[in-house]
């Protein structure tokens, strides 16, 4: 093998026919850096605010249920099962306003032997949206359903 006069390193110069790259390396890095893990942040955050969601709806629909079975009469009973299910949202630091809840009976409420079914549904808003005038976007609703027995011998 010949290498002729070559046994010097190549001269910045000589580097090809795109020359010279000083620091455009660092500028490519931060800006993909950027385009790319900005949205995966994003994305992960809004995930677990689905998942925040969830776990409050399932707790809420839990323990309005819960709540209503054991009270005395079905207006007392709905208004507690209410203040059970806004206290599990606000557990979960979501605004109790834009809850539903919706309290089925069986039979005759609160009679021995039926069943009382809570359902709650939450439209989950996306982060950093509240401050951008004019959105009102929720664009995942959860939902959750419980089914109590009201006891016999209660």
């Amino acid at each position: 093998m010949d290498f002729g006069d070559r046994t010097q390193p190549l001269e910045p110069d000589d580097a090809g026919p795109g020359g010279r790259e000083d620091g455009n390396a660092l500028v490519e890095f931060i800006f993909l850096g950027l385009v790319l893990l900005v949205p995966v942040v994003y994305l992960v955050v809004t995930a677990g605010q689905v998942q925040g969601a969830a776990f409050a709806a399932v707790g809420a629909a839990e323990s309005a249920a819960k709540v209503y079975v054991s009270a005395g009469d079905p207006a007392a009973g709905e208004a507690q099962a209410r203040v059970a299910a806004e206290l599990a949202f606000t557990d979960f630091g979501f605004q109790p306003e834009e809850m539903l809840l919706d309290i089925s009976c069986s039979a005759e409420c609160l009679s021995p032997g039926s069943t009382v079914t809570a359902l709650v549904r939450f439209d989950v808003p996306l982060p950093l949206s509240a401050g951008l005038p004019g959105t009102d976007f929720a664009p995942v609703t959860v939902d959750s359903s419980s089914t109590q027995i009201v006891e016999r011998y209660g």
